[in-house]
């Protein structure tokens, strides 16, 4: 039994809270997809104050530096060196999964925020537990019931009406920014098969901690600092990015975790998925950029798909909560 499962088998728990902590990450992480798309298109601070555009490259790669250099510290004081060592098979794990799962999915979500919009980066990101069942009936690991049949068919339908297969709408969506968010799910689906193995094994803050240490590894061998000092980046640039940084991985990761404490994995990852309603709503009153009826009808379908998918069925193992990474 993992110390997560000593936290959720206590006596202690409360479960509004429990759905307080993990709807107020997803809150924050609603605020951060509204924030990147504002800063990608230099509508941060409105009109009158605009902050010039910044790479989804550099949002990405700075979010995870930054908060590995605020997070690395605290546990070092907290744990020592001896508390947060790996052994090698696993710390190859986790630098895989940094690479793979955080930093591809990081970039391509952004990208996809940048080219398209928010709702359909976030709603074609939320089909990731779709490829993961898909990966894990191709295994064995899991059967094609029919309710697992049923959601994949549902998120099929769901992205194609997000997208605009059908036509009819109007809509002019970015081909780019559609793969982007499509690698982006991808990435996230990777994420979430190799990096619940490593949850149920460590802490969740030393496993972040070890997987952010990949992700920044990654981003320093292709993008070194000398290429991001050549951006020539203002003071109120890095300052957004830094501030970014704790308000999109480190504040909503510890509301994530106290939310854990209260709560069933299941529960949690239900709850989870009220990010993409806030970041698609905040999106919509902050910068005006509303969605259609279609769109609409595609979002329902794919969240449908995504619970249907993630709740428990009988005999079924019970579900690990791997936190999203946007």
């Amino acid at each position: 039994m993992t110390p997560t499962d000593l936290k959720n088998s206590s006596p202690n728990r409360h479960p509004i809270r429990g759905y307080l902590f993990i709807a107020s990450a997803a809150f924050c992480w609603g605020v951060s997809a509204t924030l990147g798309r504002a800063a990608f298109t230099g509508r941060l601070f409105g009109s009158g104050q605009a902050l010039p555009p910044i790479d989804p490259l550099i949002l990405a790669q700075s979010r995870t530096t930054i908060s590995l250099l605020v997070l690395a510290p605290f546990l070092l004081a907290i744990r020592g060196w001896t508390g947060m060592r790996l052994p090698q098979r696993d710390f190859r794990r986790a630098m895989v999964i940094g690479v793979l799962g955080v930093a591809a999915s990081n970039y391509f979500y952004y990208l996809a925020i940048q080219k398209t919009n928010v709702a359909t980066a976030i709603i074609l990101q939320y089909t990731a537990p779709v490829w993961v069942l898909l990966y894990m009936v191709a295994r064995r690991l899991q059967k094609a019931t029919a309710q697992r049949v049923a959601a994949v068919g549902l998120a099929l339908v769901g992205i194609a009406l997000v997208i605009d297969v059908f036509g009819g709408t109007g809509l002019r969506i970015n081909r780019v920014g559609v793969v982007a968010a499509m690698l982006a799910s991808l990435s996230f689906a990777c994420y979430n098969i190799f990096g619940g193995q490593l949850v149920q094994q460590y802490d969740r803050w030393k496993a972040l901690a070890y997987v952010l240490l990949g992700t920044v590894t990654f981003w320093l061998i292709v993008n070194p600092p000398w290429k991001v000092l050549a951006t020539h980046y203002s003071g109120r640039q890095w300052g957004f990015l830094a501030i970014f940084s704790i308000t999109s991985v480190l504040l909503p990761f510890s509301l994530y975790f106290s939310g854990l404490h209260h709560l069933d994995p299941t529960r949690a990852i239900i709850t989870s998925c009220l990010e993409p309603v806030f970041s698609i709503a905040i999106t919509a009153l902050a910068l005006g950029e509303l969605v259609g009826r279609t769109q609409i009808a595609g979002m329902v379908l794919v969240l449908a798909a995504t619970l249907m998918v993630q709740m428990p069925e009988r005999n079924a193992p019970r579900a690990v909560a791997v936190e999203p990474i946007e």
